[in-house]
Formats: structure tokens, sequence, C-alpha cells
């Protein structure tokens, strides 16, 4: 699988990457042999890009992914995880709650807690080595820090590039599932990569207004996540879900025409929403979660799947994607 720089660093993604929320637990409990085997089959695929993070499972998805990392070449591939909230553990004899908590199926052993200071940076990444059982990590992103924007740009992003200047991460970024804040790190800051998840998909472009033209003119690159914008796209039907919420009426009408459009090509919508990124050149990799083998299988087969420049023009001229045949030369 091809394999990308992310700007100036030497570090490297490939174009799919795997997204290891799903192994915390995200929603439902995954079994760890079937969270190992999804990791191992996402390996034997070729793919080489891990994305974890503290947040996800309360720092299950870390030690899940680290332990089935362990017996691979370290310099085979490229760990990512985000910084922002410290897991912090609940006071001694509190009975751990269970249920989601914050959309994981997790107990309640710890409390998150946003940090974007220098000291919480640090703090974060040795315990995410801690965790991970490695010695360094190749990429780390400022983790959602919308409501902290103020002490993510003043603590948190220079903690970040003294970090990288010490050799203790090779790449830094920010990931978050808007555009402005992202475009102001790349035109602010001297990050090597953002973390977009769902404004460079089918049916959201609003990456293509600022950020992505930023990022090209700089030379960064840009990781998308969210390409199914978390289900409509991957299946168009009442009841389907856009960005965690239940898809409005006009939106599934428009997924639903794009579907149309791409069975008449003899492409799975689902090809087409993950290979539709990919067409930018800022674009360095996609990131897709997968909580099984089956699924990580099924990603890398769409990302094969040949998506002819007709489907494209055909978008544009039914008025469903006007950027889309630009985009994708």
């Amino acid at each position: 699988m091809r394999r990308i720089k992310l700007g100036r660093s030497a570090v490297g993604i490939t174009e799919l990457s795997f997204g290891a929320a799903a192994i915390g637990n995200l929603f439902t409990e995954v079994d760890p042999a079937q969270a190992a085997a999804a990791v191992d089959a996402a390996w034997d695929e070729g793919v080489r890009s891990f994305d974890t993070a503290p947040h996800y499972g309360l720092g299950l998805s870390e030690r899940r992914l680290g332990e089935a990392l362990r017996d691979r070449p370290r310099d085979a591939y490229t760990v990512s995880t985000k910084v922002g909230r410290l897991l912090e553990p609940l006071p001694p004899g509190t009975a751990p709650a269970h249920g989601l908590s914050e959309g994981f199926a997790v107990a309640h052993t710890h409390r998150r807690r946003w940090d974007f200071s220098a000291d919480g940076i640090r703090r974060s990444i040795e315990d995410s080595l801690g965790r991970l059982g490695l010695d360094r990590v190749d990429l780390v992103y400022l983790h959602d820090p919308d409501d902290h924007e103020e002490a993510a740009f003043r603590e948190g992003y220079p903690a970040l590039e003294r970090l990288r200047a010490e050799g203790v991460v090779g790449a830094i970024g920010a990931g978050m599932n808007q555009t402005a804040m992202l475009t102001r790190f790349l035109r602010d800051t001297d990050v090597d990569t953002v973390l977009c998840a769902g404004r460079h998909t089918l049916l959201d472009r609003s990456a293509l207004a600022a950020l992505l033209p930023e990022a090209a003119a700089r030379g960064r690159a840009v990781v998308v996540g969210g390409v199914f914008n978390s289900g409509l796209l991957a299946d168009p039907r009442p009841g389907a879900t856009y960005d965690y919420a239940p898809a409005p009426a006009h939106l599934l009408e428009r997924a639903l025409r794009i579907e149309e459009v791409t069975r008449r090509h003899g492409v799975p919508l689902r090809a087409a929403a993950l290979r539709y990124p990919l067409g930018h050149p800022a674009v360095a990799g996609v990131l897709v979660g997968a909580r099984s083998p089956e699924e990580v299988r099924d990603a890398a087969a769409l990302l094969r799947t040949p998506v002819p420049d007709a489907l494209w023009e055909e978008l544009r001229a039914e008025g469903l994607s006007a950027a889309v045949a630009e985009e994708t030369g």
C-alpha cells in the first residue's frame, strides 16, 4: 500500500489508516481477541498507520493497539495518538460506574480532564507511551481543542513543537471535526499535518473552501476521517445517521441520488466515498475505524475498487458534487 510523507517530516502514513477507536469499545464491547485480529488483518492488508487516543475507551484503545503491534518491527509502522484529555483515576474506594463513558462501553475507572497546558501535553504523551508500550510516538495531534482555542495555541502547540525538536515525537498536528481552526493551525503554526473528520466527503465539502487550499499552498498534509459521515454514506436509508445524529431528509435524499449514480457505474457508494478525499493533492490518506477483521478487509477492498472518471463527471453534471471532478482529476 502506498505510503505518503506528512509535510516536511520524516513520518509517513499509508493511504488507509486503521482507526482504533472501535477497539476501545466504541458504543459496544469488543472481545480482546477480535480487537487483536482486527489489527492483524490491517497489517495483512498492507496498512501500516494506526491511530488512537487516550479518550478512546479510557486508554483501552491504546493498550490493545500497543499489545497487537508488540511483535511487529517498530520502524515498519506509524502510530498516532492525541493530547488534550488527561485520564485521572477516580478516588480510592469509588465504585466504578458502568455503561457508556462518553460513547465507550468501559468501566468508569477514570475521569477525563481537558488540559492543553505544556505540562499536560508532556504528561499525556508519557502516559500514552506507557499504555502503548512504546518508547516513541510518531505523530501526535491536539485532540478536539474547539472550546480551548487560546490554550491550544498559546501552550499546547508550542509544547508539541518543542517535543518534536527534541525528537520525542516525529510529527505534530491537530485533529478536529471543523475546518476553521484547522485552517488557522495550518496558517499560523508549523504543524506537519491536520486530521479533518467529516468535512471533506461526498456530502460535506467545506474543507475545499480554505483548509485544503491552505494545506496545498504550504506543503502540509491532511488526513481525512469520517468519510462516511458516521453512516449516511455507508448505507443511506431512513434512520441512518449523519455526524452521529439522525440524518436530515434533504441529506438522505442527496445521498440516495449519489448512490444511484455510483450504481450506474458499478461502484459501491462506500467505495466512492472512501476514494473521493484522496483525489485532492493535499490529502495524504483516509482513516477508517474498524472493530473486526471483516470490517478491515472490507475497507481495504473498497479502496482497491476502481472508480471511473465518468462517475465523478456524472455527479458534477447532476449537481450532486460540483467540485468532485476538479478535485479528483
